[in-house]
């Protein structure tokens, strides 16, 4: 009876901890829950808060504080604790159809806890937590919302035993090494393969279930996302990331259908949702296979298969007017110059065709420099890479860069320099002091500008001369800060284009343009100075 009233009383404290107005109450409650969560008895008193169900909240700080018990040590539950915590929760989660989703997240991930702090652990001779499929079998067999969470017990145990928690740190990072291993070698493309085959049951339902169909797709990225071979990969180097897809993966890589799955499952949620973006994500992942998977022949069918469904995208691009959608496939552009090689792209069926759609889209893009931004980097890299990898190309078929890498450069020096008037006119914020945005930019066109140098030459001294002229005479206050913003641009990309040289080997005629170039900048010095002397004199 005591501890009862003991539960209930701790039901209070997190209404008042979740619910109350008061900042003391809270603080008080909060105090009362660490209490709660320290003491010996804590196992009990949480089952007794989920039994009773009396509010989300107690139901919250039971699957909590269950996985901080577990997670303090694995000596202090015995084998037998830990699989009966384990059987509850899956058991509470099956019978209870209507939990809270903070809830129910809670519980999901108490599970893929206890499963992986207990994977090495034995009953009889048997690895009694490496029975997942069968455990969460019942869940993928019941109607949508139950194969849901079914679902989300597999893709939060794939997220878990890949992250490396602060707990896994202070003991031994050698030991969830070992577990992440095992579960790679044992469970992983299992997974991977059950996603694949569900989304596929899935596919023509996408709107009637998006939840189901997004916690799948999420469950497919988390396995492509899997840090194979332990090296947890910087996300600051996200565009040079290759997936080290295990060898025994590679019929499932060489099946149409793989590739086929992932596009058409992006058409069907381009309409609303976050189905395509996921989608669209797990895609740059299939883009980013390790080139050692395929013979040469394979990876050619591959990147055609690729190929065909990107320009599928580009001839209907409805879906990428969703800001998270067009991140995504610029990544997966992106991607396609930085696992492939560029004689690769030119072979492959239609190449004039997506090369066109590439830069149409890229040049589009630039013109609305006001969405995604930080999109931007991708596009460039694309281009930057290919027109860098123009000397070493030996394939017969033309490469065309010579034909849309000057259209890039034109739309990246015009929508910049018409993207200043309306930043003064609106008071918005200048890209142009997110200086290392603004010289990774410069970096990436300054080797796309080389690619038919007389062209951008032109270009920038045409820009040049007329804003120059203009701001000689111009007596407008803001008229003169668009064009001083606007010879900003301009000495910036002038000094980025004279920095691409050493990308690419100089003639006289390059140095020819350089020094006009060059020439006019050190003009502009001789204007502002004298502007500068006048403005004192009046």
């Amino acid at each position: 009876m005591a501890e009862e009233q003991e539960v209930i009383q701790i039901e209070l404290l997190c209404k008042q901890l979740y619910e109350s107005q008061d900042p003391a109450l809270r603080d008080r409650a909060e105090v009362a829950v660490v209490v709660f969560q320290e003491s010996p008895d804590t196992l009990s008193k949480c089952q007794a808060l989920l039994e009773r169900a009396d509010s989300s909240y107690s139901q919250l700080l039971a699957a909590t504080t269950l996985s901080k018990l577990v997670s303090r040590s694995t000596t202090s539950l015995s084998v037998q604790q830990r699989l009966y915590i384990r059987n509850y929760v899956l058991n509470y989660l099956a019978t209870r159809p209507k939990l809270a989703n903070f809830v129910i997240q809670a519980l999901v991930s108490l599970f893929a806890r206890i499963t992986k702090l207990g994977w090495f652990d034995m009953v009889k001779e048997e690895f009694v937590f490496h029975n997942v499929m069968n455990d969460v079998s019942s869940f993928l067999q019941g109607p949508a919302e139950m194969c849901t969470i079914g679902v989300q017990l597999l893709s939060q145990l794939v997220v878990e035993m890949n992250q490396v928690s602060e707990v896994d740190a202070s003991r031994s990072l050698a030991k969830h090494r070992k577990i992440a291993s095992s579960f790679r070698d044992t469970q992983l493309f299992e997974t991977f393969r059950l996603s694949c085959s569900l989304l596929g049951a899935a596919r023509g339902e996408a709107l009637e279930q998006p939840a189901l169909l997004a916690a799948l797709l999420r469950l497919a990225h988390n396995c492509l996302t899997f840090d194979f071979i332990g090296t947890t990969s910087d996300e600051s180097s996200d565009d040079l990331c290759t997936v080290q897809i295990p060898t025994s993966w590679r019929p499932t890589f060489l099946e149409a259908g793989t590739l086929e799955l992932f596009f058409s499952l992006y058409h069907a949620g381009a309409g609303g949702g976050g189905g395509a973006a996921l989608a669209l994500a797990c895609l740059v992942q299939l883009a980013s296979v390790r080139r050692s998977l395929f013979s040469n022949s394979e990876r050619a069918k591959f990147l055609s298969r690729l190929a065909a469904g990107v320009m599928r995208i580009l001839e209907d691009t409805q879906g990428l007017s969703d800001a998270t959608n067009y991140h995504e496939f610029c990544r997966l552009l992106a991607r396609l110059k930085s696992n492939y090689q560029l004689g690769e792209l030119v072979m492959v069926e239609n190449y004039p065709r997506l090369i066109e759609l590439v830069a149409k889209f890229t040049v589009q893009s630039l013109q609305m420099w006001q969405f995604a931004p930080n999109s931007v980097h991708y596009l460039l890299s694309l281009w930057q890479r290919m027109v860098a990898s123009v000397p070493y190309v030996k394939a017969t078929e033309p490469h065309l860069l010579d034909v849309y890498a000057p259209g890039v450069t034109a739309a990246y020096v015009t929508s910049r320099l018409d993207s200043v008037a309306i930043l003064v006119r609106e008071g918005l914020e200048d890209p142009l002091d997110e200086a290392g945005t603004v010289q990774q930019q410069l970096e990436q066109v300054s080797v796309i500008g080389r690619c038919e140098y007389a062209k951008t030459c032109q270009l920038l001294v045409a820009h040049f001369d007329r804003a120059a002229a203009a701001y000689s005479v111009e007596t407008d206050p803001q008229q003169i800060l668009v064009l001083q913003g606007q010879l900003t641009w301009l000495v910036y990309i002038i000094g980025a284009a004279i920095g691409g040289r050493a990308s690419v080997n100089t003639s006289d005629d390059s140095d020819a343009m350089d020094g006009e170039l060059v020439c006019r900048v050190l003009r502009l010095m001789d204007l502002t100075d004298s502007r500068l002397a006048a403005v004192r004199t009046e």
